[in-house]
C-alpha cells in the first residue's frame, strides 16, 4: 500500500497545519515535530493505517493527546481529498487515530496488481538504464582446499535472498565471493603436493588432487609435527607471493578443484556468483599502507604498523588498533578489507564504484569490520552519499541448543546436509502417497523431493531474524504446517488444484465483487507486498518477507477453507479465482525473491 500511505501523508501534514496554526508558523520546530507517524495498523480491527503523533505532540504542544487527536480528525473529516481515499478517521485509546482505506480505493490497487507483473514494486530511481546504482553484496566465501560446512549456509542463503532483492528492485548487483585463496597455508599445502605428488606439477593436463579436504588435514598435521617442514612451508609462501611459476602453479591447481567442488553446490542450490578471491587485491596491499601513512593515520607499534580506533577501547582502557602490517613485514585479514573496500568504491575504471556495500558474515566478525569501517571511512576511501554495512547472522544450532555438528563431534559438510534434507524429503513423500493411494512416477517424486528438501532448507534459515542463533530441525523445517516452505509450498498447490478443476486464473474483468471479510483481508494483505520488499532492501532482514508470506498463506487457507470457488455463484466464482491468481503471484515472487522454487502438485 506504498503508493497510499504516500497520498495520504502530505493530507495529513495539512491537517496537522490547520489544526496547530500557531505551531506550523514556526517552520523549524514543525517540521521536526509534526511528522504525521502513518504506520501500517497493528491489527486488522484497526483498519489499515495508525496516526501515532498524537503522544509525541502532546509535551510540545502542552495539550492532551486526546485534545490533539480530535482536533487533527476534525481537519481530516473537511478535506475531500482525504475522504476519497479514507472512510471517517477513529481515535482509538489515548490519542491513537485509525484510518481504514475505502473499498473502491482498495479495489483500484488491486486491479493494478493484477495486471502488474512487479506487483506494486517500484523500480529504484537514480540511475538511466545501463547505469543503475551498484550494489556489491559480498556473501559465501569459502576458504580453498576446504569443503565447505553448516558455517557456509547462512552466508551463502542470506546473501542470496538479499541479492534477489536488489535486483529485481532494478539496481545491478554484483555478487562477490571473497574467498580464502591466498595466506600462510598455502606454504603448507604446496609443499605437501611437491612431496608426495610431484607429478602433477610436471605434467600440462588436469590433475585430480583427489580428496582435497583430506590433502589438508595431512598437509597441516605435517606442519604442527615437523618443524623443518614448516620451514619450508614458509619459504614456499615468499615464492608464492613473488610469483615463482611452480609455487603459482600449485596454487592454481587447489583453486581450481575448490572451485569446482564449490560450483557443485552453488548449482544445486541455484546461487550465482562472481569470484574475487583475496588474491585480487594483493598487489593493493602495498598501497594501503602507504596512502595510511602520508594521511597521518598509520602508528608504528612494536614494529607492527597499525591505525588506532577512536571511541573503541581495550580492556586496559588504551585505543583498539587495526593491524595493517605486521612485524615481519606482511599483511593479514584486515590489509586485503581495506584495500577490498578501497577498490570497491573508487570509481571506474580503477575499481567498482559501488554506491552500497553489503558484507554478509558471522557476527563473530562485528568487530573486525567496524574497524576496516572506521579506518576506510578516515581514510576517505567511502564517498559521500554511499553505504556500507555488516549484516551479521548468528550459529546454526543442533537441538540440543549447541553449535551442530556430526555425531563424531565434526562440523556438518554442507552437501551431507543437503543430501539428508532431499533423502527425508523423498521418504516423507513416499508415506504420505502411500497413505493416500496415490502413484507417482520417480521423477515427480525426485523432482518434488528435491525442491521441497532445499526449499525448507533456505526458508528454515531465512525465516530467523539472522541476527540470533537458531536450532536446525529436519522434522521442524520439513513439517506441512507451521512457518515452513511446504506450507507454503501447499498453498500454492491448493491454487494450482483449483486451475486444473477448471477455475481460469488468467481470464480479465472489469469488474470484481466481493463482500465477505475473507475476501477483504486477502486483499489487504496482498496489497502489502510492496511495503515487505522495500523494508528488506532497507533493514536487510529476510525474515520480513518469509513473515509476510507466512501470514499470507495463513490467510489464503482461511478464505480457502471457508468460501467456496469453484462452486460459488458467477459473479463470486471469477472474483474469487481473480483473488487466488494474485495471491498465486504474490507467493512465487516472493519465494523467488528468497530463491525458493515452487511446484504446481506435491
Amino acid at each position: 500500500m506504498r503508493s497510499l500511505s504516500r497520498a495520504i501523508q502530505p493530507l495529513i501534514r495539512e491537517a496537522l497545519q490547520r489544526a496547530f496554526p500557531e505551531a506550523a508558523g514556526n517552520t523549524r520546530d514543525f517540521k521536526s515535530l509534526f511528522d504525521p507517524s502513518l504506520a501500517p495498523a497493528s491489527k486488522p480491527e484497526f483498519g489499515d493505517f495508525q496516526i501515532n503523533c498524537a503522544l509525541t505532540l502532546a509535551k510540545a504542544l502542552k495539550r492532551s493527546p486526546k485534545a490533539i487527536a480530535v482536533a487533527i480528525v476534525d481537519q481530516l473529516n473537511m478535506n475531500a481529498e482525504f475522504l476519497k481515499i479514507c472512510d471517517q478517521p477513529e481515535i482509538a485509546g489515548p490519542g491513537f487515530i485509525n484510518l481504514t482505506v475505502r473499498a473502491d480505493c482498495l479495489m483500484d490497487e488491486f486491479y493494478a496488481r493484477l495486471e502488474d507483473p512487479r506487483l506494486g514494486v517500484p523500480l529504484q530511481k537514480g540511475g538511466d538504464i545501463g547505469h543503475e546504482p551498484l550494489v556489491i553484496v559480498d556473501f559465501s566465501s569459502p576458504n580453498i582446499a576446504k569443503e565447505m560446512h553448516v558455517g557456509h549456509l547462512r552466508s551463502t542463503i542470506i546473501g542470496d535472498s538479499i541479492a534477489r532483492i536488489f535486483e529485481f528492485r532494478g539496481y545491478h548487483v554484483l555478487r562477490l565471493n571473497h574467498v580464502g585463496d591466498w595466506g600462510t597455508q598455502f606454504g603448507m599445502l604446496i609443499t605437501h603436493l611437491k612431496e608426495v605428488a610431484p607429478q602433477a606439477l610436471e605434467t600440462s593436463a588436469v590433475f585430480d588432487l583427489g580428496d582435497l579436504v583430506a590433502f589438508y588435514r595431512e598437509s597441516k598435521k605435517r606442519f604442527d609435527d615437523d618443524t623443518s617442514f614448516q620451514v619450508k612451508s614458509r619459504q614456499e609462501v615468499v615464492k608464492l607471493q613473488s610469483g615463482d611459476q611452480i609455487a603459482l602453479k600449485a596454487w592454481t591447481l587447489f583453486c581450481e578443484q575448490s572451485r569446482h567442488e564449490f560450483q557443485k553446490i552453488y548449482d544445486r542450490l541455484d546461487i550465482s556468483l562472481t569470484e574475487r578471491g583475496e588474491s585480487f587485491y594483493n598487489h593493493y596491499l602495498g598501497k594501503v599502507v602507504e596512502d595510511l601513512d602520508a594521511s597521518g593515520l598509520l602508528v608504528s607499534d612494536d614494529g607492527a604498523k597499525c591505525v588506532f580506533l577512536e571511541d573503541v577501547v581495550g580492556k586496559d582502557g588504551k585505543p583498539l588498533p587495526v593491524i595493517v602490517q605486521k612485524t615481519d613485514g606482511g599483511f593479514n585479514y584486515a590489509t586485503t578489507d581495506l584495500a577490498a573496500i578501497r577498490y570497491r568504491f573508487t570509481s571506474s575504471p580503477k575499481g567498482d564504484g559501488a554506491s552500497r556495500v553489503i558484507y554478509v558474515t558471522d557476527s563473530g566478525q562485528a568487530n573486525h569490520f567496524m574497524g576496516v569501517f572506521q579506518v576506510a571511512s578516515r581514510a576517505g576511501w567511502i564517498p559521500s552519499g554511499t553505504r556500507v554495512e555488516h549484516v551479521p547472522f548468528g550459529l546454526v544450532l543442533g537441538e540440543d541448543g549447541k553449535k551442530l555438528k556430526t555425531r563424531s563431534g565434526e562440523t556438518v559438510r554442507l552437501r551431507d546436509l543437503l543430501d539428508e534434507a532431499v533423502a527425508r524429503a523423498h521418504s516423507d513423500l513416499c508415506t504420505r502417497l502411500k497413505e493416500e493411494g496415490r502413484e507417482e512416477e520417480d521423477a515427480f517424486i525426485q523432482n518434488v523431493a528435491n525442491t521441497v528438501g532445499l526449499g525448507a532448507v533456505k526458508y528454515a534459515d531465512l525465516s530467523q531474524n539472522r541476527v540470533t542463533n537458531y536450532q536446525f530441525s529436519f522434522d521442524k523445517m520439513l513439517a506441512l504446517q507451521g512457518n515452513t516452505a511446504p506450507y507454503l509450498l501447499y498453498a500454492l498447490v491448493r491454487i494450482s488444484g483449483i486451475a486444473r478443476k477448471g477455475g481460469d486464473l488468467s481470464k480479465s474483468m472489469d469488474q470484481c465483487t466481493f463482500s465477505e471479510p475473507q475476501e477483504w483481508n486477502l486483499i489487504r494483505h496482498l496489497l502489502k507486498f510492496d511495503d515487505v520488499i522495500l523494508e528488506v532492501e532497507e533493514e536487510l532482514l529476510p525474515n520480513r518477507l518469509c513473515s509476510y508470506l507466512f501470514e499470507l498463506s495463513q490467510i489464503f487457507n482461511r478464505f480457502y477453507d471457508q468460501l467456496p470457488v469453484l462452486k460459488a455463484d458467477q459473479s463470486f466464482r471469477d472474483s474469487r479465482l481473480r483473488l487466488c491468481r494474485l495471491t498465486a503471484d504474490t507467493l512465487k515472487l516472493g519465494l523467488k525473491l528468497l530463491g525458493i522454487a515452487t511446484l504446481e502438485r506435491m
